[in-house]
């Protein structure tokens, strides 16, 4: 179940890149574009890392749950997460039309995903014996859900402040956003 759960992480980011990266024009606007540019790779890279750091903390759930996996997990999972609010915060706001919004995206991913870890943490921090650590790692799986969900969203959000396609463009065209969809579909 909990390796079901990081796959799920692991999917909603290719959808997040999906749904950034679709479509786009055509034509070139060479002012924005290496901005754009430059964000899309550094948010790619950020959740790469993210995700990967996600995916070898839970393979140290896997098997018999002990406290001490339990919480070497949860650190494990603190500490790329955050390293992903602060790689999301120095990202800055791409230079588009509409970067306010995309960086306000951003902005609310990294404080959903401060609050997620707090939670998890205090779940981790609560469980005491066998099936508590067991409840308490399932609810470490259930807030991996969510963070993923929240990245879900947080796509949903950048491709509305994107009408005119250049952060779409700078998605597609970076190397580090296409070896991310490709390794995760």
């Amino acid at each position: 179940m909990r390796a079901v759960r990081f796959a799920i992480a692991a999917l909603v980011l290719a959808a997040l890149l999906a749904a950034a990266g679709c479509g786009g024009s055509s034509s070139s606007s060479s002012s924005n574009e290496s901005s754009a540019s430059e964000w899309a790779s550094g948010l790619c890279t950020a959740l790469t890392t993210w995700t990967n750091s996600v995916k070898s903390a839970g393979d140290k759930l896997k098997g018999n749950v002990s406290k001490d996996s339990l919480n070497t997990a949860a650190d494990d999972i603190k500490s790329a997460s955050d390293t992903l609010v602060s790689d999301l915060k120095d990202l800055g706001k791409p230079n588009t039309k509409q970067g306010q919004d995309a960086k306000n995206a951003m902005d609310q991913l990294s404080n959903e995903v401060k609050s997620d870890v707090k939670q998890m943490q205090s779940d981790v921090k609560n469980a005491s014996g066998v099936q508590a650590a067991a409840t308490a790692a399932s609810s470490v799986g259930t807030t991996l859900s969510t963070m993923g969900n929240q990245i879900n969203s947080a796509a949903s959000k950048l491709d509305q402040a994107d009408p005119d396609g250049e952060l779409k463009k700078a998605f597609q065209n970076s190397p580090d956003c296409k070896s991310l969809t490709s390794s995760s579909s």
